[in-house]
């Protein structure tokens, strides 16, 4: 029932059972041994990864797979790159290489995003969409599947100027920085208009607009440049009549209104985003995925585990769009038996 409970949720139809989502619970390679008896890891080929991922996310129930196609491929090399750091079990997305695309942030000002990245297709890039979706429709997963977008807007600057330079030239002329924000955003269009045209009934939408603390730049910016530029972004997927689910890593809680004003239908949150004030004045109308403590199920016991699950069920399980996960992953190092012991606590108090 994961894909009819999920679809009902989505369109607020309040399913008996609360389904849940998580984010990459079926790439953790002991726990998804543990729960489907695979015997699978970091080093094993992309299909044995991909069947073992499948079984789990079926074990687990999943309501919906958090799935986007569009990413960094879309600047080819014309990037700017920051590393990363071991994340991934077996420390597979490592990564020391460093480069900066922009030598002085005031470059950033007569950047010209057509002569930097050219134009797709509309019918190229819908078809690309399509074939994401088809994809993971064909994958035997009992869930709602979907396509979408990491780099909407704010990501996609952060990808292509890294932090150094996005915040000292917003720092050095805020306006022309906003012009700037304004030619990408006209750029970035191309994808949602090609996204409204695809297959997919639900659209991803990721946009990582602040840090932990909350907005990296002033709440004007954002309400200058930012959402009205989403409201464009956003209009063909309305106009298509696709649900679309907006992601952002951080405390993004003082901006959940002006969200809600661009036209989303539902919301993906990090523990530190309020919850509760987002389950009070929109729990009726949108959905809303959330939002487990990932650190009570790494250093947590068993009555931790439990509390938090039942904190966040008290928030939600009220809310007809409401499903259950861990914000914002459960990351390899987290004890498998904690893992376990999650999934029986959210199973224990699934049924409303």
């Amino acid at each position: 029932m994961s894909y009819q409970d999920g679809i009902a949720a989505l369109n607020l139809e309040m399913p008996d059972t609360v389904p849940r989502t998580e984010f990459s619970a079926h790439f953790h390679w002991d726990l998804v041994n543990e729960v489907t008896g695979s015997n699978v890891d970091s080093n094993s080929g992309a299909q044995v990864q991909m069947d073992a991922s499948n079984a789990f996310i079926n074990a687990w129930n999943y309501g919906f797979v958090w799935d986007i196609l569009t990413h960094t491929q879309i600047f080819g090399d014309k990037v700017t790159r920051m590393g990363h750091a071991e994340y991934q079990q077996g420390g597979v997305d490592f990564d020391d290489k460093i480069s900066t695309l922009f030598e002085d942030p005031e470059d950033v000002f007569e950047c010209d995003m057509y002569e930097l990245y050219g134009v797709r297709d509309k019918k190229t890039l819908t078809a690309e969409y399509d074939e994401h979706f088809n994809t993971l429709c064909a994958h035997g997963r009992d869930t709602v599947s979907m396509t979408g977008i990491y780099v909407s807007c704010m990501s996609g600057l952060i990808e292509m100027l890294g932090w150094d330079t996005l915040l000292m030239a917003a720092g050095i002329d805020n306006n022309e920085f906003g012009e700037f924000v304004n030619r990408y955003a006209a750029w970035i269009q191309q994808y949602f208009d090609a996204l409204a045209a695809c297959k997919s009934p639900v659209v991803m939408v990721h946009d990582d607009i602040v840090w932990g603390n909350g907005a990296f730049l002033h709440p004007d910016f954002y309400r200058k440049y930012i959402f009205p530029n989403y409201k464009k972004l956003f209009k063909p997927l309305h106009e298509s009549g696709k649900k679309i689910i907006f992601t952002s890593d951080g405390n993004y809680t003082m901006f959940i209104d002006d969200i809600v004003d661009c036209g989303v239908n539902g919301f993906v949150l990090e523990p530190i985003t309020d919850m509760a004030y987002l389950a009070e004045k929109y729990g009726k109308t949108h959905a809303f995925v959330g939002n487990v403590d990932t650190n009570v199920l790494l250093l947590g016991e068993k009555p931790d585990i439990e509390s938090e699950v039942k904190r966040c069920m008290s928030i939600g399980k009220l809310c007809p769009g409401f499903f259950l996960a861990v914000g914002n992953h459960i990351p390899a190092n987290t004890p498998v038996d904690n893992a376990l012991y999650y999934d029986e606590i959210y199973r224990k108090f699934a049924k409303r």
